[in-house]
């Protein structure tokens, strides 16, 4: 994907050239380079030639995102979204896993019969798991042991030549 020029005009100011840092005309390749890898879901390694080296476009990507530099363009675009009136707050969503509630806070009403059965089920359930056969360290059933030894440290004291 290759950006227009306005565009670029408006993320370029955001983009840290370190004191070691690629030269400003590869800039603009890279940046490219970094909305390919993520728009098509390839690896890095099958970064096409002509964004540069798909090490170093991996690499200035790490380091503008432990910089926060993507955190400040997000934050550019939406102020200036926000100045010229193009905000649609109509996509601002809200991340479930962060807003944990209650089940009577969403108004789920249950009679007193479900919640009577479902603790019944949950009890029957931890009932099951404890008379279940327990289970090695690996997760395995136990059972006989092909070599016929039986494995124990009680077994009479080790190893006879």
């Amino acid at each position: 994907m290759q950006l227009t020029d306005s565009e670029w005009e408006f993320v370029d100011p955001y983009l840290l050239i370190g004191e070691y840092g690629p030269y400003p005309e590869r800039l603009r390749q890279q940046f490219e380079g970094m909305i390919w890898r993520f728009k098509t879901g390839r690896q890095w390694r099958e970064m096409p030639a002509e964004f540069g080296a798909w090490s170093t476009v991996h690499n200035r990507f790490r380091q503008w995102r432990d910089a926060g530099v993507f955190e400040a363009l997000l934050d550019g675009l939406i102020a200036e979204a926000a100045k010229r009136g193009e905000v649609d707050l109509s996509l601002v969503s809200v991340d479930s896993t962060t807003a944990r509630a209650h089940h009577d806070a969403a108004g789920m009403h249950l009679g007193q019969e479900v919640i009577t059965a479902m603790e019944n089920a949950a009890e029957e359930e931890k009932a099951r798991q404890k008379e279940a056969t327990p289970k090695d360290k690996m997760g395995r059933m136990p059972g006989p042991d092909p070599s016929g030894k039986s494995g124990d440290a009680s077994d009479g004291g080790g190893n006879s030549a």
